[in-house]
């Protein structure tokens, strides 16, 4: 048998190669995207205690946002 990865051996020769770099990109941001959904899924107000928590908002701002956000 002749095992030649050649242009016309290996993943299928020719623009085979093509198809399966779009097959991975597709998968790459099919999975991007179900992260993305699953971290979406909080409320306005346990994001603004999150950011309070890690201390990127001081304790007034996040009284203010609290106070806004309670009144809608």
């Amino acid at each position: 048998m002749n095992w030649e990865f050649g242009s016309m051996h290996g993943f299928g020769g020719g623009g085979m190669w093509f198809f399966w770099l779009i097959l991975l990109v597709v998968i790459v941001f099919l999975i991007k995207a179900f992260m993305n959904q699953s971290g979406d899924s909080q409320t306005p107000m346990q994001i603004l205690e999150k950011r309070f928590a890690k201390g990127e908002i001081t304790q007034e701002q996040f009284e203010e946002q609290k106070r806004i956000l309670q009144s809608n």
